[in-house]
């Protein structure tokens, strides 16, 4: 018997599962300062500066603002300015504002993402299936209200639920954004509900805490890879290959 015919319900991970990131960070934030006339800021620096600026961001300020009632935008233009602050560019208001602007903008679109050929098709044929399909990701309002969409990946046709961080309140690796997944999907019960991703400590390891059946892909060949499959952890290279894993016979 496959494991499929023991599933009423499938939740996925975005980045990393469904799509990813396109390009460089720098390269969005060099067509932002080039739009009003500046040079291009050094890659590194803004990279560095940004990983350092999100953390701190999202241990202040968790879920892009949420408990705080902060304004998602007001989330991302902090996160950004001290991104450039700590990259060593301290721009005047006006200038900065414009530059925000454009980012802001262009990650509130498809621009910066590409969608895995393989995904649209296997949401679909899960939704065949009669599976019911949740989207759970670390991610604002605009994942779930522009950028999915935008991407292809409709609510109704592609999936029938989605658990955004930015709008629960609750993130990834904590269980409880899980749980709020099953009671969405109609209290299906967890040993009849599989989670897909991309991480061991956001993905498989809370799912599975639950009592959810969990796989991990791994598309871009991550070294932690070979630790995961140690550790037990079902480890598949992209969806054409978690689907005949649905589908074989266990």
């Amino acid at each position: 018997m496959s494991i499929l015919t023991k599933l009423r319900c499938i939740t996925v991970d975005v980045t990393g599962t469904l799509m990813a990131f396109k390009g460089e960070l720098g390269d969005y934030y060099c067509m932002a300062a080039k739009s009003v006339g500046l040079p291009c800021p050094d890659y590194k620096r803004v990279h560095d500066g940004f990983k350092i600026s999100y953390s701190d961001m999202a241990k202040k300020h968790p879920c892009f603002g949420h408990a705080d009632k902060m304004p998602n935008i007001v989330w991302w233009k902090t996160c950004v300015r001290d991104s450039f602050v700590k990259a060593g560019y301290d721009f005047d208001e006006e200038t900065f504002e414009k530059i925000f602007r454009r980012i802001y903008s262009t990650f509130g679109s498809s621009a910066p993402y590409t969608v895995f050929p393989d995904s649209q098709p296997f949401l679909r044929w899960l939704r065949s299936q009669g599976v019911t399909v949740g989207i759970v990701s670390n991610a604002d309002y605009r994942y779930q209200d522009v950028i999915l969409p935008a991407l292809g990946l409709h609510e109704g046709s592609e999936w029938d639920f989605g658990v955004f961080s930015g709008l629960e309140g609750v993130e990834k690796p904590d269980p409880r954004i899980y749980k709020i997944a099953l009671e969405r999907a109609g209290n299906i019960a967890p040993e009849e509900t599989l989670h897909i991703g991309d991480s061991m400590r956001k993905d498989y390891a809370p799912a599975k805490s639950l009592g959810m059946h969990a796989l991990l892909l791994d598309r871009f060949k991550t070294p932690d890879a070979e630790n995961w499959k140690k550790s037990g952890a079902t480890v598949l290279p992209d969806l054409l290959a978690a689907r005949e894993w649905l589908t074989s016979e266990h």
